[in-house]
């Protein structure tokens, strides 16, 4: 409950600085402006803004006859979770990573790279799968949807705010240089809160998806795999998105060695040692399966993909 009511209190805070932007600049005009523009902006992203993020990394839906393994991993979940099953697609892609989206449990979706299928063991996965639908299970997707939209919109008023004449403002006290100071400051604010909420909807995701699966050590073991591996493959397509980069389950650009103000996820190493300490305090015998002993999935542009993890349970 405490992940929750942090993040009602930041996205009170956000839309505090926005409507306080747009006041600077307009007065109540400017603030009502502003609460339209992120009305708008807001209801766009609710439709449309799963079906964006799957078309820009080149997703392709896979079911029970193309993925088995990766179909049924996610519906066994997903019952577990008391979620309706979820699309799932793959990511033709070498560098492991996956993430969840959709505007509700209704309407959702989860992505893996078929890096990660080359990599965890089933265990491994499942306790990925298990982290994204539990984004997916407190509505996460859309709380960071809403999150990068009035951010992005606070960094549009605050760099259009000279046009709109914000520093011969009456209602504005701060005058031009006030202005120019607040083009700067405000977007940055957004961002750090925006970074903050992310970090917390992590956190809160990773210990939910450990109660889903049953076993902290699955998902640790798979992010010590992950982050490691970030470091070495790039993710092309992530570069060419890095708007996106808060939605995977480690940052796909470079991981996260600490936490600070401006990283999207909490450190590895931060969040391993949350699990372990899941694990120590008697969370374990989890309700998913070990087998079955190999795995494919339906070829891509990249072909077949061998079975899952080298040395887990896949091969």
């Amino acid at each position: 409950m405490a992940g929750y009511t942090r993040t009602a209190i930041l996205l009170a805070g956000m839309t505090a600085l926005f409507m306080g932007v747009g006041y600077l600049i307009g007065g109540g005009g400017g603030m009502m402006i502003a609460l339209l523009v992120a009305l708008a902006m807001n209801a766009f992203s609710y439709w449309n803004s799963d079906k964006l993020v799957l078309h820009m990394y080149g997703a392709r839906e896979v079911d029970a006859r193309s993925a088995p393994e990766l179909y049924g991993l996610v519906r066994e979940l997903a019952e577990n979770a008391g979620l309706p099953m979820p699309k799932v697609y793959i990511i033709d892609n070498p560098q492991p990573n996956a993430f969840a989206t959709g505007r509700n449990p209704q309407h959702a979706a989860v992505a893996a790279t078929t890096g990660i299928l080359r990599t965890l063991s089933r265990e491994e996965l499942a306790g990925v799968m298990a982290h994204e639908l539990a984004h997916i299970k407190h509505h996460d997707t859309l709380i960071m949807t809403v999150t990068a939209t009035i951010a992005g919109a606070i960094s549009m008023l605050a760099n259009f705010a000279l046009f709109f004449g914000g520093g011969n403002n009456r209602n504005n006290p701060l005058g031009l240089i006030g202005m120019i100071l607040l083009m700067f400051l405000a977007p940055l604010a957004a961002m750090i809160v925006q970074m903050a909420i992310s970090r917390s909807r992590e956190y809160e995701a990773d210990r939910v998806g450990a109660e889903i699966c049953g076993q902290p050590m699955w998902l640790a073991s798979a992010l010590a795999k992950i982050a490691g591996a970030v470091q070495r493959i790039p993710n092309e397509q992530a570069e060419h998105n890095p708007a996106t980069a808060h939605m995977f389950i480690v940052n796909p650009l470079h991981g996260e060695r600490m936490d600070n103000l401006f990283s999207t996820h909490p450190a590895t190493e931060n969040r391993i040692a949350r699990l372990r300490a899941m694990a120590a305090g008697g969370m374990g015998g989890g309700p998913v399966r070990a087998g079955p002993r190999t795995a494919r999935v339906a070829p891509g542009r990249g072909g077949s993909v061998p079975p899952i993890g080298p040395r887990g349970p896949w091969s």
